[in-house]
């Protein structure tokens, strides 16, 4: 069955780069994302990871922890970190999670049941591994959204959701199109207007389902 959005994710045991943990453990009272690889040493993943990991402040701002996962050994990935590092300047401070079982990718239903890696396998034998999971402190499901391999995903938006969600959960609003931090939040029909009005003082009325108003700490 595929994992559904406040869906609590699975929990396991698993060898990293930085040594073993158990998945929900590891979150513990933070905020996550589980971004996923379909092998080491390809060309769209190594810009990937070395944008996160120039990202990594950036998480730590929004108390987020952040975990590769690739269907290879944890020796390759200390080897692939190397390359990460020079092509992004930096360090890789987060864990990668080595799945040569892919015990991790059908629990997240990234691949099917009966999947498995041939002999001289190239990254098309494990090509939906290319998605990424925002998980809240309560280990739910918040976010999800998968890539093709040939299109290299966009970590300042994931950035953005975040941002989004932990507002919208955080707050009780729902955020808009295009939303960033600072920006006017949507407030929710089950609010009424007197309520609205008590909560964050002025707000515009576009239509009757549709209130924008400002967050008073923004």
């Amino acid at each position: 069955m595929s994992l559904r959005i406040n869906d609590v994710v699975p929990d396991f045991e698993a060898d990293t780069s930085q040594g073993p943990i158990r998945f929900h453990e590891w979150i513990g009272d933070s905020w996550a994302i589980l971004f996923s690889h379909p092998k080491d040493f390809t060309p769209v993943c190594t810009t990937e990871f070395g944008a996160v990991a120039k990202l990594g402040e950036e998480w730590k701002k929004r108390g987020t922890k952040v975990i590769g996962i690739s269907v290879d050994g944890v020796e390759e990935h200390k080897g692939w970190i190397k390359d990460i590092a020079s092509f992004a300047s930096c360090d890789v401070g987060f864990p990668i999670i080595a799945d040569e079982d892919l015990k991790v990718a059908k629990l997240f239903d990234m691949l099917p049941a009966d999947a498995y890696l041939p002999d001289g396998r190239t990254p098309n034998d494990s090509a939906t591994v290319r998605s990424v999971f925002i998980i809240g402190p309560d280990k739910q499901l918040k976010l999800s959204m998968t890539y093709p391999m040939n299109v290299g995903r966009n970590f300042a938006e994931v950035l953005r959701a975040l941002d989004a969600l932990q507002t919208a959960n955080g707050e009780g609003v729902a955020t808009p199109a295009d939303w960033n931090l600072g920006q006017d939040v949507i407030i929710p029909t089950s609010v009424s207007d007197e309520d609205a009005k008590a909560k964050y003082g002025e707000f515009e009325t576009v239509f009757p389902y549709l209130r924008r108003a400002k967050l008073p700490q923004m």
